[in-house]
């Protein structure tokens, strides 16, 4: 890997850890260089703007959240297990706070100030996202691996909203254990009843 792709990596990296913390608001270029031990123009060199940073960094996170779940798709054959191991991935993360909150739900709190080019990533993300949970709940559904109360999309629509609740409720309580309590109710609700 070149100094250049790391260096704009370390910067990525940076402004994920500064967003999940602070929000898109919540941080400059200024505190990324002092952070990251460059000048401020090398950040530039890599991101003109703040937009194209954080735009950056949105996309890749999407990269690398549909890369997750297609090998969830090829690894986790049942779809129960499927949103099993989502909860448990953002449960682990949150308890050792590798992870404490999804980027693109931190950043969809803040639509209403967002630039135009990052609020397109980040609905992309939750269109993303919302498709994928929709074809394991049909899949679950057909399977009859998943009960469901409403169409597919929906219960897609809900979990992902009471995932993204969870994280809320975890930060808010200061207390990791708050995202299992929330979200595991849900996956016993969606498991069949025989």
């Amino acid at each position: 890997m070149t100094k250049i792709s790391s260096t704009a990596d370390d910067i990525l990296a940076c402004a994920r850890t500064l967003i999940i913390t602070g929000g898109y608001n919540g941080f400059s270029y200024a505190d990324v260089a002092e952070i990251v031990g460059i000048r401020k123009p090398s950040i530039h060199h890599h991101f003109a703007s703040k937009v194209d940073l954080v735009r950056t960094l949105v996309s890749r996170y999407r990269e690398e959240a549909q890369a997750g779940l297609a090998a969830m798709d090829r690894n986790v054959p049942d779809p129960g297990e499927q949103l099993k191991s989502y909860v448990a991935y953002w449960e682990t993360c949150i308890k050792d706070a590798t992870a404490p909150f999804c980027v693109c739900a931190l950043l969809a709190s803040e639509l209403p100030i967002l630039p135009e080019e990052v609020a397109l990533e980040v609905r992309a993300h939750f269109r993303s996202l919302a498709s994928w949970l929709t074809s394991v709940m049909e899949r679950g559904k057909r399977q009859g691996r998943l009960q469901l109360s409403g169409t597919a999309r929906v219960e897609a629509e809900g979990f992902m909203a009471t995932v993204h609740g969870a994280m809320l409720s975890a930060r808010a309580y200061g207390d990791p254990k708050m995202f299992g309590i929330i979200a595991r109710p849900l996956l016993d609700r969606l498991s069949p009843r025989h």
